[in-house]
């Protein structure tokens, strides 16, 4: 089985602390972030960052939906770590200064894949389907914090 890993950026006008801060609030902004793939959204608990544990469920394609309870850490600054409880599955974002007034906003999500054909075709597809859905996040979060 093999690591598949996703990444996608994006340069947002607006401080990387407002990024960053935006990106944290589970209990509310982080809700109008998510597109259409994102479904049964709700906060266990905290809601702020670090130590909140958060659930949805990710259509990631017609066929193929994932059902995460995720932990969220902060183990660096300006970085917010997702592990999802019910499989491999790390989605880090990292928000750092991009010049005055803009921040660049980097999300990475790895998980192990499949092994054999169809684990090569999660490998060759997987990372292309979810790099979309990112983009259509960091889209919704720069619109959101660019007002």
């Amino acid at each position: 089985m093999a690591q598949v890993e996703a990444t996608t950026e994006r340069i947002v006008a607006a401080d990387a602390e407002t990024v960053f801060d935006a990106l944290a609030d589970y209990s509310g902004t982080r809700a109008k972030l998510l597109p259409e793939q994102f479904s049964e959204y709700e906060v266990h608990k905290g809601g702020d960052g670090e130590g909140t544990l958060v659930h949805w469920k990710l259509q990631a394609t017609s066929k193929r939906v994932r059902d995460c309870l995720l932990e969220v850490s902060e183990p660096t600054d300006g970085e917010l770590v997702e592990k999802d409880r019910n499989s491999s599955m790390v989605t880090t974002w990292r928000v750092t200064p991009a010049g005055e007034g803009t921040s660049r906003v980097v999300v990475t999500t790895t998980w192990t894949g499949a092994g054999g054909i169809g684990g090569f075709f999660e490998k060759t597809f997987a990372p292309k389907g979810l790099g979309r859905i990112y983009d259509a996040m960091l889209t919704r979060l720069a619109a959101e914090v660019e007002k």
